[in-house]
Order: C-alpha cells, then structure tokens, then sequence
C-alpha cells in the first residue's frame, strides 16, 4: 500500500499545496479546491498497483475537483475512473449531465475530459482507474455508457466486485495474484461499459473488433513473461494478421511494441520492489519478464523510471 497523504502529520499551513500534490500523483491534472473546516483540512488518500489498473481512496473534508480544458493540453494520463462513493453525498457534472451519488452508490468519470466533482463536509470515495488504452473501447463508448450503469444487469456484479476489492484492498494487493486481479477487474469493467452503452458510441462490428484488443492484450499481460512474445505471435494467437492487429492497435492509440515494453518494465519494477523471498539478479529479473537482453532491459528501465535496477531495488528495500 502507498500511503500518499495524511495531513493528520502536516501542519495547517502545509495542508493544501499537499492535498494538490496528492491528487495529481494518483489521478489526472486538476483544479482541486478544498473547504477550510474548523480544525483546518483533512484528508487521507491511498494508491494500490493492481497490474493495468489502480485501486485510489481518498476521504476528509469538503473538496471540489474541477477538470478544465487547460489540463488537457499536451499528453495528460487518458484515465477511466469507476468510483464508489464511500460516505457523504457527492454531485458530479460532466458531458452535461448532473449526477447525485450517495453512499453506497457508483459512478464513473471519464478523465479524459472536463468535469466537476465535489462532496460537502466529511466524505470519501474509493475508485478503481484504468488506462483507456487498457480498456480496449472508444472513448465514446465510454461516455455512452455514463449516467447509464444502472441500467446495465451486470452494474450489481461488478458494483459487489468493486466493494470486495475495496474491502481487502492491502492484502489483496500484496498477493502475487494482484496483477491478474487488476486484469480480471478491467475485463468486468469492459463488460459493464458495452452493455450500459446499449450500441451507442459505435456501431455493433466495431465494438467486436474492440473486444478483439481487449483479448489481444490480456494476452499478451499473461504471457508478458515469454521471450518470443510479440505481434507476430499475438496476431497468431487471434488468428487475425499482423497488418490488422496493427491497424486495431492505432485506433486505440498504441503502440504495441513499445506497450509490451512499458508492461514488461511495470512487471519487473513490481518484482524489484518486493522485499521478501529469495534476492533474484537483475538479469534473472530481466529474463524472468521477456528481456533478453540485460543491458537493454536495465537501458530502458533507467529511461523509464530515473534509477537502474539495481538502484531501484536498493533504494526500495534498504539494502
């Protein structure tokens, strides 16, 4: 578990700017606007890896995030959040609709847009968030499917799916299981978005087609550790050619050599950080996740996350 902020530790004056920093290391760039209740802010926020997707809870005092067109400039995160609101009641306004969430109850924001979320007093919310590459779905799709969860069949099985993840979220996400887990929860997200779409957002082959991506990457996730996994295979695997995997692949926005490589570093990065079990070399570590060449992996590991390996894992278990 990364504990990401307690301001029960942080003086009154420190409070905001790390309220701020919080959200923007856990979700997308927002304006983010707290109350100033008696005793000053409160809040506590959390972010657990679950393989493609996270688990972030945040609870305190009064806040409104507000998503503007200024934060989606560049190349911001193309985030999918699925929440469900913990206490308190909160109101979120987005695609010009206007929805009411109550304990208990669940809502999903699309983060690759403007939107304005906020609770009064004390309140909470847990998500679960997802890449919109992962998903596998156009963004219309997506938003086809807001305001709409309710009306799916599947909105009470994955609504209970969320609330068991939620309600064990640190041991869960410290068994080897978690990345499968994470998997498993964006193939049920995928579901639930498909069918509270109803159809909308894109014609019904293309909705196949993107169900095809959604099955070429939980592939490819659950053989990441196989050295001659590559489009070449993956097309086989799905029986379709390698010139239409490609083309699946950037309409979705990815580029799937370099996605293999970013998971494959994800996955070794996780390994690297466990502190317990017998100590693997970096080159069984690079091996162990599809590199096959250690000098390449450690490389692009540094270009991926500012230290080598064996920095990494030093500076992450105290060695």
């Amino acid at each position: 578990m990364a504990v990401l902020l307690d301001t029960a530790h942080l003086a009154p004056d420190q409070r905001v700017d790390a309220v701020h920093e919080a959200f923007t290391r856990a979700t997308v760039p927002t304006r983010v606007r707290l109350e100033a209740p008696t005793g000053g802010v409160r809040a506590r926020m959390h972010l657990w890896q679950f393989g493609p997707g996270t688990v972030f809870t945040a609870r305190g005092s009064g806040l409104r995030l507000t998503r503007l067109g200024q934060h989606l400039r560049g190349d911001p995160p193309r985030l999918v959040a699925v929440a469900v609101h913990e206490r308190g009641a909160g109101l979120l306004r987005q695609g010009g609709r206007e929805e009411r969430v109550g304990a208990g109850e669940m809502m999903l924001t699309d983060l690759t847009d403007t939107y304005d979320f906020a609770w009064r007093g004390d309140g909470g919310s847990q998500a679960f968030q997802v890449d919109l590459a992962e998903l596998g779905l156009p963004v219309e799709v997506v938003r086809a499917a807001a305001g709409r969860l309710g009306a799916s069949p599947l909105h009470g099985l994955f609504r209970d799916h969320l609330l068991r993840l939620f309600a064990d979220t640190d041991r869960l996400a410290a068994d080897p299981g978690a990345p499968h887990l994470g998997t498993a929860t964006v193939e049920l997200l995928r579901a639930l978005l498909v069918s509270a779409a109803g159809g909308d957002g894109l014609p019904h082959p293309a909705l196949v087609a993107d169900s095809l991506l959604g099955r070429v990457l939980g592939y490819a996730r659950a053989h990441l550790g196989e050295a001659d996994l590559g489009p070449a295979r993956l097309a086989a695997a799905h029986h379709v050619s390698v010139r239409h995997l490609y083309a699946e692949c950037a309409r979705a926005g990815i580029s799937l050599e370099q996605w293999l490589i970013s998971q494959r570093l994800e996955a070794a990065r996780r390994t690297l950080d466990q502190p317990s079990g017998p100590r693997q070399s970096v080159a069984a570590v690079a091996h162990g996740w599809g590199f096959t060449d250690a000098g390449h992996f450690s490389r692009r590991f540094r270009e991926a996350y500012g230290l080598t390996p064996r920095e990494w894992r030093d500076r992450r278990t105290g060695d």
